[in-house]
């Protein structure tokens, strides 16, 4: 079921499998409700209130002109950029990536689950489907189509694994000196295992600084939003060059 797509008008009563989308979206504009599918008088008096803070009628019922605004934040960071002229891929990757985080992506109804996992996991949610390399490679397919090309750099995946193996493939796997904003770095774990990933918007002689989903104060890859970072070079750190 498309999230961006109301089916039909909800109220108070209703079980339509889309009152669980309309709750997550409320607690995402912090109108905090269960999330359990069923349109009770709590989601009415938080759809009341979220028509209110957003000068709709307080029917409680979810229309298309509710839905819209309870969804705008996606469909903002769904926005195709006009490049500058000259914009590189990498370019048009920070420019995507930017413009999601501006959105605020976060989790909500558990561990990797709500609208924003479901749209970097093509669909997929749940406590298996950690999303850095579902949010990484997002902002790269945006960027490509911007700029009508065809071909990825590397193959997309959500393992940080494949991402890894798919750059040695294509010869951009390198290390910082080699990088510019729009580059992705990876978290490597082992010689054969990554389990972070995200991209850099900008660098310097010792650090760089990124944008990362899945991400917690800690920087690793089970947290629970998109939120920018700075990170050193250290010899676990990895990057692929865009």
């Amino acid at each position: 079921m498309n999230d961006l797509i109301l089916v039909k008008n909800l109220k108070r009563g209703d079980q339509h499998g889309q009152v669980k989308l309309i709750q997550e979206w409320l607690c995402l504009h912090k109108e905090i409700v269960g999330t359990d599918g069923d349109f009770g008088p709590a989601t009415e008096r938080a759809v009341k209130d979220f028509q209110s803070s957003n000068g709709i009628a307080a029917t409680g019922i979810v229309d298309n002109n509710t839905f819209e605004k309870l969804v705008a934040p996606m469909n903002a960071a769904l926005m195709n950029i006009t490049p500058a002229a000259g914009s590189s891929l990498g370019d048009l990757v920070v420019a995507y990536a930017r413009q999601h985080l501006k959105q605020h992506p976060r989790e909500v109804g558990g561990q990797n689950r709500g609208p924003w996992v479901r749209l970097y996991m093509n669909g997929n949610e749940g406590e298996p489907w950690a999303w850095c390399a579902g949010f990484v490679c997002f902002c790269l397919k945006q960027a490509c189509k911007t700029l009508d090309q065809k071909t990825l750099p590397i193959t997309p995946s959500f393992s940080c694994d494949d991402l890894a193996a798919s750059a040695k493939k294509n010869k951009i796997f390198v290390n910082h000196n080699a990088i510019k904003p729009g580059s992705l770095f990876l978290v490597r774990r082992t010689d054969t295992d990554w389990t972070h990933t995200g991209i850099v918007i900008s660098v310097d002689s010792e650090t760089c600084k990124t944008i990362e989903g899945n991400t917690n104060d800690d920087g690793s890859r089970e947290g629970y939003e998109v939120c920018m970072r700075t990170r050193a070079y250290t010899t676990k750190l990895d990057f692929i060059r865009i």
